[in-house]
């Protein structure tokens, strides 16, 4: 990869996070913005929210992205890449980007529910402890995400069900989009994190309960998976009329099966664009830059 943040920008991170606080938000409000949606209507947005939830792994390595400087090399290399519009993050990773410029004319999506730590008890009772939609307005970013997983057996669904409409609800009031990311999932039977379900019929009924949720859907937008045949995506998708981009996740060393899955999916009506994170920013080859160009593609 090119040297996009090098050993002494690094230490300047730290020196002004330490010394000058303040010039997040003075970062933040001369960062040049752009509409959500550019010209060809279509969205590629960098994920990289996953340390927050303790989730660090790809494929086999537990740690990989857990160092913070060959995150913020290949997200800023990824940004770099045409057409790739934005990323979306935590307040930490955000806030790195913007002093080092790399937000400047890129669509900042911040994430808001992160307290369902990856592989806790208290997994499914996802507390939005990330950004709220007063932060994302005041810092003038420009859309928020939260994750919606819904077990039907575990009583933290419902905690998160209410608190993600109130959270619809904020962003709406100040008219801000934000991606609702559901999921219908369970624990297995003999213990284990919850897996999702990705049938045709479980990934439905969750773009239907997300669909409906809270005051107003003028500002909500889907971020679903590929079913597990994504033969069914067409009838799936006619589910609902919002917006919807597919998601990426972790497929560990396939690729091209990632790719493939996708690009069916992504010719549908209500389907506009991709949010992918660790397929593209940690692919097997290591070539971010033509992982990227590749998903670029298929829009």
């Amino acid at each position: 990869m090119a040297d996009f943040v090098d050993v002494a920008e690094l230490a300047d991170l730290v020196r002004i996070r330490a010394q000058h606080p303040e010039a997040i938000a003075e970062a933040a409000a001369r960062r040049s913005r752009r509409p959500l949606l550019g010209s060809s209507g279509r969205l590629m947005i960098i994920a990289a929210d996953h340390p927050a939830r303790g989730a660090l792994s790809v494929g086999g390595d537990k740690l990989a992205m857990a160092n913070r400087g060959d995150l913020l090399e290949r997200l800023c290399l990824a940004l770099s890449r045409p057409r790739v519009d934005g990323v979306l993050a935590t307040a930490d990773i955000l806030e790195d980007l913007l002093l080092l410029g790399a937000l400047d004319g890129k669509v900042a999506m911040g994430s808001m529910n992160r307290g369902g730590l990856a592989g806790a008890s208290f997994e499914l009772d996802d507390r939005f402890t990330g950004y709220r939609a007063e932060d994302l307005d005041r810092l003038g970013f420009d859309a928020g995400k939260l994750l919606l997983r819904v077990d039907h057996d575990d009583p933290g669904s419902l905690t998160t069900l209410h608190s993600s409409a109130r959270a619809i609800d904020a962003m709406a009031a100040h008219k801000l989009p934000v991606f609702v990311e559901p999921f219908l999932c369970r624990r297995p039977v003999d213990g284990g994190p919850p897996r999702n379900d990705l049938s045709a019929e479980a990934v439905t009924t969750s773009i239907a309960i997300a669909s409906g949720l809270a005051g107003t859907s003028a500002y909500t937008w889907l971020k679903v998976p590929v079913t597990d045949n994504p033969d069914d995506m067409a009838r799936v998708m006619e589910t609902s009329t919002l917006p919807a981009v597919l998601l990426g996740g972790d497929l560990g060393d396939d690729s091209d099966a990632a790719y493939e899955k996708w690009r069916g999916a992504l010719q549908l009506p209500t389907v506009r664009g991709l949010v992918a994170g660790r397929t593209l920013l940690y692919p097997a080859d290591g070539d971010v830059a033509g992982a990227v160009d590749t998903a670029v593609g298929l829009l």
